[in-house]
C-alpha cells in the first residue's frame, strides 16, 4: 500500500500541473524477478518515475515505452525475457532468470484505477483490481485495468462486454473473498486473454501502547513501510506530534479504556511498550479476547509469564491459540541493543508473521525467494 500511496500522491500532483501520465504494472512473472505481479510505477510526460517495476534495470526502457503509450493513448504490453544473456536488447544486465510482463496504460481523465484506489486511503477494506491483457498476441488490443471493487464501490471499464464482465466479476469476488490474487483466462473475439485478478489488502495497522523514547524509531520505521501507526498512552506530555510525526493517530487513554478507543481487523497488530506493568496488564487482559494475528510484549519472558499467570488467576481463559499469537520478548533475535535496533527487530518480526514466514537468512532457503502468493493455476477459458 506504501507504493500505491506514493503513486496516488504523484498522480494528483501531475493532474494539478496538467501533465500526462501512464501507469506501468507488472501483471505476470514467469520464473524469477525482483518485483512480483502488482508492482507499479507511475510515469509522467516529463520523465518523473514513482514506484518501481524492477530493481532499476527496466525503468529506463519502460519510461520510453510509457512516453509512446501517452502519445498513442492506448495500452501496451511489454515483455522482458531476463533469461536472455544478450544485454543489448535493453542495454543492461538483468540476471533475474525470468520473463516479466508489464502492462503500460495511459491514464485518461478520472476513468482509471487510481481514482478508485485513492478511496482505499480512507477506509480499511480489501479491494480487487482486474487487469486484462493478451500475452500471446501483443499486437492485439490490450484492455488493461477494467474492473475494481472494494465491496462498496465498483468501477467497470465502459467498453467491457457484459458477458465477459459477468465472468470477471464472479472471479474477482471469489479472489477478494479468499484474499488471494489469481489469474483467469477468457476468450474475447477469438483472442485468448489473461486476467490478473489482484487482491489489494489494507496497510498494516500498528497499534503501539506506550509513547516513550523507544517508540519513536518504531513509528519512523512503520512510516517508511507504509504502515498506519497509532500511539496510545495515558501521559499527555509524551503524546506530542513533534515526537511522532509519522503517526496516523496519537490517542490519550487510560488502560481500562484502551479497547473502546481501538478498532481491530485482520491486518491489525499491537505492541505493548509502556514499561508500566499494571497498565500493560490491564490492556493485555482485553487484548487476549481478540483474534489479533500479532500481539508483542516488550520485556523479558519472565514478565510476560507473570502477567499471564496473574490473568489466569483472575479467570482469563488462555488457550494455545492465544499463546501462539503472543510474542514476548518481542522482536527477532538480531542482537539488538539500541532502541533503533529493537524497533527494526520488532518490525521484521511483524512482517514475517503477517507473511507466514519464520524468518532467517535467505542464503539458507531452498527454492525461490518469493513464495507463490498468487494462484497460478489458470482457470478454464470462458467463451
Amino acid at each position: 500500500m506504501k507504493e500505491i500511496r506514493d503513486i496516488l500522491k504523484a498522480n494528483q500532483e501531475a493532474i494539478r500541473t496538467g501533465r500526462r501520465r501512464a501507469l506501468a504494472t507488472v501483471v505476470k512473472v514467469e520464473g524469477s524477478s525482483y518485483r512480483r505481479p502488482g508492482a507499479r510505477m507511475l510515469v509522467t510526460e516529463d520523465g518523473q518515475l514513482t514506484g518501481a517495476i524492477s530493481g532499476g534495470c527496466l525503468e529506463g526502457d519502460a519510461l520510453r515505452k510509457a512516453l509512446y503509450v501517452m502519445n498513442q493513448q492506448k495500452p501496451m504490453l511489454v515483455t522482458y525475457d531476463t533469461n536472455d544473456e544478450d544485454d543489448a536488447k535493453i542495454g543492461v544486465g538483468l540476471g533475474c532468470n525470468g520473463i516479466i510482463h508489464i502492462l503500460i496504460e495511459p491514464l485518461l481523465d478520472n476513468n482509471n484505477p487510481l481514482t478508485y484506489l485513492d478511496g482505499l486511503n480512507h477506509k480499511r477494506e480489501k479491494a480487487v483490481l482486474v487487469t486484462l491483457f493478451n500475452s500471446q498476441n501483443k499486437a492485439a488490443f490490450q484492455v488493461g485495468s477494467c474492473y475494481f471493487s472494494d465491496g462498496d464501490v465498483a468501477w467497470v471499464k465502459s467498453d467491457l462486454e457484459n458477458e465477459l464482465l459477468d465472468d470477471i466479476q464472479q472471479d474477482a469476488m471469489h479472489a477478494r473473498s479468499a484474499g488471494v490474487s489469481s489469474f483467469s483466462s477468457y476468450f474475447v473475439d477469438g483472442e485468448g486473454y489473461t486476467a490478473f485478478i489482484e487482491v489489494i489488502l489494507p496497510p498494516v495497522a500498528l497499534k503501539i501502547v506506550g509513547a516513550g523514547n523507544d517508540v519513536i524509531p518504531l513509528v519512523r520505521i512503520a512510516d517508511v513501510l507504509g504502515w498506519d501507526a497509532a500511539v496510545y498512552d495515558g501521559r499527555p506530555a509524551l503524546l506530542q506530534a513533534s515526537r511522532f510525526p509519522g503517526a496516523r493517530e496519537m490517542i490519550l487513554t487510560k488502560a481500562e479504556d484502551f479497547s473502546s478507543k481501538c478498532s481491530f481487523d485482520s491486518r491489525t497488530v499491537v505492541v505493548l511498550m509502556t514499561h508500566n506493568y499494571n497498565y500493560e496488564l490491564t490492556v493485555l487482559r482485553d487484548l487476549l479476547a481478540t483474534d489479533l494475528p500479532y500481539l508483542g510484549v516488550l520485556g523479558p519472558k519472565k514478565k510476560l509469564n507473570r502477567m499471564l499467570s496473574e490473568l489466569a488467576g483472575q479467570g482469563v481463559q488462555i488457550d494455545e491459540g492465544t499463546i501462539g499469537r503472543l510474542y514476548g520478548p518481542v522482536g527477532f533475535d538480531i542482537g539488538a541493543e539500541t532502541s533503533e535496533e529493537i524497533a527494526l527487530s520488532i518490525a521484521a518480526e511483524i512482517k514475517a508473521v503477517l507473511s507466514g514466514r519464520a524468518g532467517g537468512s535467505l542464503r539458507d532457503k531452498n527454492g525461490p525467494i518469493h513464495e507463490p502468493g498468487i494462484t497460478e493455476s489458470i482457470q478454464a477459458a470462458k467463451v
